[in-house]
Order: structure tokens, then C-alpha cells, then sequence
């Protein structure tokens, strides 16, 4: 794979930076060290990604961002495929979740939501675990992963079918009610996808808005960013720049068979040979169903732009010259809303890796061992606060440190082999998810 990367100056350029921002980036050996350490992970031989693009910020400045692999890998002529690059969207799964709390603030600052009242009020019924049918739900509780939802019942639905249908008793695909926890009522944690279809339906009902365009309205949109949560709504340069994510495996008698020795394999995003089809049609009923475009794990975005969202939080809702989002709902998405107590009575931790949680927002506690916790680097320094992203062969992560004003994020194309034979040497992460944050931290945080 031929690697492509940014000098400082296009950093700036690509982030609306200044010059004398840009020219805080690392030294000339240190950058190297880097670059030779992305490649090495990214090409391993045994162990090779489809793609990879990365960013670190350093004292609340970009200081390095590099791509290598390929955003498109062509199944016939390598000649046709297409590096990836500055501008190259990823569908980067979960950190969706960090984005979409963030418009849940803006509509909070509107007076269109609030976060203590029961989500009936907005939703037009009732909406109650009845398991547990005095308990209220709110959106603190389903943006903690705290409102005895599951995804067992699916969490992305076609937008003919009204939510009600599968939220509901007696609905038409309420089944045995698969939705919800039968075994703990709100406060308990467990992560949940279907948390955010119900938020985005929610978001609808409030202001009468399909979600992905409010979403450009009230966040990407004013951020700069490209991308956003409905490729058929992308211009064509962004389309042409939205990275397919691969794995090298296969079905075989209705198994995943992983072929490391085969081709990439596309997964999702492959519109070589036609346009992406609509999420939604014309009839779609705005606030029926937000499960639609995705508000869990389907926006598209690049590392740069991710960035532009991190040194926003950063700079406590501001963004160069422009106001987001208040202080005070920053500090409202970031205050804990959940830990996990000694006895883990109070919810799941998945191998140690979901310790204590905001609103949207993962809180590291630093917990380590073998394939278990949810330590970031090596030596546990790095104790930050953000989002991972896992899905289709992606994978992701960002996070950063408020108090030092250091972040770091990553996003992969896919692997080359199963991860599940990879594990974490001190964390629930893969390997290879563990190599990219600490050389990020080591090369671009730590240097001098």
C-alpha cells in the first residue's frame, strides 16, 4: 500500500488552523518515528488494514494526521484503486452516538428537549419498560445506556415501520417484547444501539426536522464538516472520497470464514457500480421512526473532521470564532452519569472495557489486564474521555484529555484477519487498536 500524508501546512488548511498552529506539529524526527510506526501497524504483513487514517492533538493543537491504504480497493486491477486521503469519510459506527448528543444539546440550549422529562411527552405515547412500568425514561437515561432497552429486538428498522410497533405491547413487531429488560429497570447499564433510534425519533417529534438533515443544521453544517449521516444527500466529491470498509472473509454455508490469503472483501460503502439508495422514501413520516439514517453508528466522517469536533469540545463548545455549543452543555454531556459499582450489580462492563459513562460519552477509568479493561495506552497515562467505534470492519476511536488538552483518533478501514484471534495485551481492544493509540500518544503527546 502506497501511504499519503499532510504537511503541516495542509493540516492547517484542512482544520482552519493558523500557520503558527500548524507550526506547533512535531519535529521533523519525531514525525518520522511516527509515520514509520502507522505504517508498520497498517502493513503488517500478518496483520495488514485496508486503510487507516489517524490524527493527534497536542496542547489543543493539531500537531499530526496521516492516511495510508486504499479508500476504494479495486477486485480486479490494483491500478484502479484509490488511496485514502485527507478527505476520505469513514462510517465510523459508534463515535455516531458522541455526535448525535451533541445536537441533543443544541436542541437542550433551544428549550426543545430536556433531559429529566419523560420522552412520552415528545414520542406522542407512552414509552415504558413493562417490566418496570412506573419507572419514568428520560433522555439522561437513554443517552447513559441506562433505560433498560436492548438491541435484541434489532435497532435499525425500515422507515415504513412506526417505532411504536416494536416498542410497544400489542405492537406488530413487538414480538415477546425483546426490546426491553426483563431482568433490570432503568438505572441499570447495559449498551444499547436502539437507545438512539428512540433519541432520534425524539429529536424529530421535537422540531419537525428529519434527523440527518438536522443534523447538518445544528452541528456538521456549522462545524465545516463534510460527510453526515445520508450518503444519497452527499455532493460528489464527497461521495467519491467515502472510504468502503473491508474485511477478507467470507459466507460459506452460512458461516464467516476469514481468508487472509484472499481479497479484500467490501462489506458496506462500495458505490463503484451504483449510486447508494435512499434511506427514506418521499412517504417517510419525520418522527415515526429515527432509526432510519443511522443516529447510532451511520455518520461519515474523516479524521480531520472528527478533529474539528474535538478541539470544539476542547475549547468548551466554541470553534474558531463560532459559539456551537454553551459551556454548560459540554460540562452536562462530560459530568458522569453511571459507574459501575464494586460488585458490577449495577450493569455491564463487556471484559472490563464500559466502566462509567456521560451523556454520549465513554469515561476511561484505566482499568487493565490481558483482553479485559479499558486502559488506552500502554503505561495507563492516557485516561480519556470520547468514544470507540466497531462495525462493518471499521473500527475506531476518540478520545482526549480536557485538562491537558490532548486527544487522539483513529479510524480503520478494516482487517485483513480475524481481530478475534488478536486480542489486547491490556485492554478489551484488539491488538492493532492498541498499536495506533500508543504510537499516537508516544510519538505525538508524549514527544518533545
Amino acid at each position: 500500500m502506497k501511504p499519503t500524508s499532510c504537511t503541516s501546512l495542509l493540516i492547517a488548511a484542512t482544520l482552519g488552523l493558523s500557520t503558527a498552529a500548524a507550526a506547533a506539529g512535531l519535529s521533523s524526527p519525531a514525525r518520522a518515528r511516527l509515520d514509520s510506526a502507522i505504517e508498520a501497524i497498517a502493513n503488517d504483513s500478518q496483520h495488514p488494514l485496508a486503510s487507516l487514517s489517524v490524527l493527534a492533538i497536542k496542547n489543543g493543537e493539531v500537531v499530526y494526521t496521516r492516511q495510508t491504504g486504499h479508500r476504494y480497493i479495486d477486485p480486479v486491477d490494483p491500478a484502479y484503486s484509490k488511496p485514502a486521503n485527507t478527505r476520505t469519510l469513514y462510517r465510523v459506527a459508534s463515535i455516531s452516538k458522541l455526535v448525535t448528543a451533541l445536537g441533543v444539546m443544541k436542541l437542550v440550549e433551544d428549550g426543545k428537549l430536556d433531559l429529566d422529562a419523560d420522552v412520552s411527552v415528545w414520542l406522542g405515547y407512552a414509552l415504558r419498560n413493562p417490566h418496570f412500568p412506573d419507572a419514568v425514561i428520560t433522555l439522561r437515561l437513554l443517552m447513559s445506556h441506562t433505560s433498560s432497552l436492548r438491541d435484541a429486538a434489532g435497532y435499525n428498522f425500515t422507515y415504513t415501520l412506526p417505532l411504536r410497533e416494536v416498542l410497544l405491547p400489542g405492537g406488530a413487531q413487538y414480538g415477546v417484547g425483546a426490546a426491553w429488560a426483563a431482568d433490570h429497570g432503568p438505572g441499570y447499564f447495559s449498551y444499547v444501539n436502539l437507545n438512539w433510534g428512540v433519541i432520534g425519533t425524539i429529536m424529530e417529534r421535537a422540531t419537525g426536522e428529519r434527523f440527518d438533515r438536522l443534523m447538518q443544521r445544528l452541528i456538521l453544517a456549522p462545524l465545516g464538516m463534510h460527510g453526515g449521516f445520508d450518503p444519497t444527500e452527499f455532493s460528489s466529491e464527497d461521495l467519491a472520497n467515502l472510504a468502503t470498509l473491508y474485511r477478507k472473509r467470507i459466507e460459506v454455508d452460512g458461516k464467516e470464514v476469514w481468508r487472509p490469503a484472499g481479497p479484500w472483501v467490501a462489506q458496506t460503502d462500495d458505490y463503484s457500480g451504483a449510486a447508494p439508495a435512499p434511506r427514506a422514501g418521499a412517504d417517510y413520516v419525520i418522527g415515526t421512526n429515527g432509526t432510519v439514517f443511522g443516529p447510532q453508528g451511520s455518520l461519515r466522517a474523516s479524521a480531520e473532521d472528527l478533529g474539528k469536533i474535538m478541539l470544539m469540545l476542547m475549547q468548551r463548545g466554541r470553534y474558531g470564532e463560532r459559539l456551537i455549543l454553551q459551556p454548560a452543555s459540554i460540562a452536562t454531556m462530560f459530568a458522569p452519569q453511571w459507574r459501575i459499582d464494586g460488585s458490577g450489580g449495577n450493569g455491564e462492563n463487556y471484559r472490563g472495557f464500559f466502566n462509567a459513562w456521560g451523556l454520549g460519552i465513554q469515561h476511561v477509568l484505566d482499568i487493565s489486564g490481558a483482553g479485559w479493561g479499558d486502559r488506552q495506552v500502554a503505561d495507563g497515562s492516557f485516561a480519556g474521555k470520547g468514544h470507540t467505534g466497531d462495525a462493518w470492519g471499521l473500527t475506531s476511536a476518540f478520545t482526549l484529555d480536557f485538562a491537558q488538552k490532548d486527544g487522539m483518533i483513529f479510524l480503520v478501514g478494516g482487517p485483513g484477519f480475524d481481530p478475534e484471534t488478536r486480542r489486547g495485551l491490556y485492554s478489551g481492544k484488539y491488538r492493532y487498536e492498541e498499536l495506533i493509540l500508543d504510537a499516537l500518544y508516544r510519538h505525538a503527546l508524549r514527544t518533545k
